[in-house]
């Protein structure tokens, strides 16, 4: 029988420390045993007053000096946060002991090397009880469904050795205690949250992965031999694949110096069978939680009867909220394949999530259809709340990689959850502009496109048939029997509201030029210049046409 090396509190930072080790956290000051439950995972920026949830622990990235580590430290004592987060070394003075200890605000180092945006993934996993419905989860050998950490605990205490599990392609899921006693290549494996390339393609050319996925029972890995990029040859291991009938889900590594005795050999086996498990309904619950997310989600934005407990079970509060609405729609070497685009979609969705989550700890966000909707809570006293929303995006957006290109429609601004439709409708008109690519650019609040929203919804209304029409048509049919360009003169000079000069130096023409063709283009088509309907008529037909002849994924 399986047993937990440990009952620590899933939501204490005494769990977290005992889970990451020395590897990535050490206590800097601050009592661990009197800090806070964590109520939540918080990025720190010094430009801007996040809200806290209680227990708040804060990841202070960029804060170096002691003196502006205890400021922090004090304010977020003031907020009930339970600790602060800063990049090693920190050499604690007196200052900074003392505002750790009368704010009761733990302060702990991160390694250097390691990724803020793998901390942040662990920390949540770690420390974040299901918000949707949480009373129906399941526990294995008296573990919670999908605490693998807590699984590596137990398996490094049964085997008395350091611990990994890892999925299909080396990422890193979790680890046990006591990685400190391994080598360089597993420590940048928890650094990194993924084995080096170096050390997987060495494995992939001894053939120690096949051997792995044949067998059932442990593999014994020996010392491998010392390459330029290891800094020290890679202590042995015994690996056993976790498999759920056929499919192999991952595997476990355990650091060793010998072969595992037969004992040892089938607790790593009975454990790679609980882990399996723990696995599967991990991934079970990450699909009913998304699934459940996306229909409150999606009640939420309808404003409809159910709207307010929809927003209650999210997490929100009946209070302003922008919504947001993110896709990808191409790339730049055509269209990718259909299962591309699902990925990229589902990988861009978890980023947004987290994103605006790390803005403030009330939004929520989900994937419906190909669209990421996002709720972000802002306060109605800020007068700058859309273009606030409209920055986060861009933030977004730069911030994450994609091969493909990702565009953010920005709505206005809810003042309570029964305007939650009404922001979801101008997030995606919005969003309609970016797609078709009249506005030229990634990210759009509705305010900003709105003469090309209305153009489009113009459009819909207008039979395909229909246009161009008229004098338009005339002079289209014109250029095309002629190759000539005065559908371009037309367009420029409309464009130009008549000048002349304004319109020939667009089209790189002399003004004289210009003139004829124009002269040329009212004849051809029998337009009155003069007369402002034929002028309106003309120009609405030209944009009509330019929107249709722009793609609109």
């Amino acid at each position: 029988m399986l047993v937990p090396a440990t009952n620590l509190p899933r939501a204490g930072l005494g769990r977290v420390l005992e889970e990451l080790g020395t590897t990535l956290l050490d206590v800097v000051c601050g009592d661990v045993e009197l800090a806070r439950d964590i109520g939540g995972v918080v990025i720190y920026d010094p430009l801007d007053e996040p809200e806290l949830p209680g227990g708040a622990l804060v990841m202070g990235v960029g804060l170096h000096d002691p003196a502006d580590i205890a400021r922090v430290v004090t304010r977020l004592g003031r907020h009930d946060a339970a600790g602060l987060v800063v990049r090693a070394p920190v050499v604690p003075d007196e200052r900074l002991v003392t505002a750790a200890r009368e704010s009761g605000v733990v302060v702990l180092s991160f390694a250097r090397g390691a990724s803020w945006t793998h901390l942040t993934g662990m920390l949540r996993t770690l420390t974040a009880e299901s918000g949707l419905d949480d009373t129906d989860a399941h526990t294995f050998g008296r573990i919670r469904s999908g605490d693998l950490f807590a699984v590596a605990n137990a398996i490094a205490a049964l085997l008395d050795a350091p611990v990994t599990i890892e999925d299909r392609n080396s990422r890193l899921l979790a680890f046990s205690s006591r990685q400190e006693e391994t080598d360089p290549s597993r420590v940048q494996t928890i650094l990194g949250r993924q084995v080096p390339e170096h050390y997987t393609r060495i494995l992939e050319e001894r053939g120690v992965f096949q051997a792995i996925y044949r067998s059932d029972r442990p593999v014994f890995v020996a010392p491998l031999p010392e390459t330029d990029d290891m800094l020290q040859p890679p202590l042995p291991r015994a690996a056993i694949a976790v498999r759920a009938g056929d499919e192999i889900l991952g595997t476990i590594w355990v650091i060793v110096s010998e072969p595992l005795s037969e004992e040892r050999s089938q607790a790593l086996y009975e454990a790679s069978k609980l882990v399996a498990m723990h696995m599967v309904w991990q991934r079970a619950d990450t699909d009913r939680e998304r699934r459940l997310r996306v229909e409150l989600l999606s009640t939420a934005l309808e404003s409809g009867p159910g709207s307010l407990e929809a927003v209650r079970r999210l997490g929100l509060k009946d209070e302003p909220s922008v919504v947001l609405a993110l896709t990808v729609v191409g790339s730049t070497t055509g269209h990718p394949l259909p299962a591309l685009l699902a990925a990229e979609r589902k990988r861009l969705a978890d980023a947004f999530a987290m994103h605006l989550s790390a803005v403030h700890p009330r939004a929520a966000a989900a994937l419906i259809g190909d669209v990421t909707y996002g709720i972000l809570p802002l306060p109605q006293n800020r007068q700058d709340a859309e273009e606030r929303a409209v920055w986060i995006a861009t933030e977004f957006l730069a911030r994450v990689g994609s091969r493909l290109r990702p565009l953010v429609g920005v709505g206005q601004l809810a003042t309570d959850s029964s305007a939650l439709a009404r922001s979801r409708s101008g997030a995606e008109r919005a969003l309609r502009v970016l797609r078709s690519g009249a506005a030229g650019q990634q990210v759009a609040l509705l305010d900003d496109v709105h003469v090309e929203a209305l153009l489009l919804e113009l459009a819909d209304l207008v039979p395909r048939g229909d246009l161009p029409s008229g004098s338009v048509a005339r002079v289209v049919a014109y250029d095309e029997e002629n190759q000539s360009s005065l559908v371009e003169t037309l367009r420029a000079w409309l464009d130009a509201f008549g000048d002349v000069a304004v319109a020939s130096a667009a089209m790189y023409v002399h003004p004289n030029t210009f003139r004829y063709r124009l002269r040329r283009a009212a004849e051809v088509g029998r337009i009155d210049l003069k007369d402002p309907n034929a002028r309106l008529s003309a120009m609405l037909q030209l944009r009509l046409m330019s929107i249709r002849s722009a793609p609109d994924d």
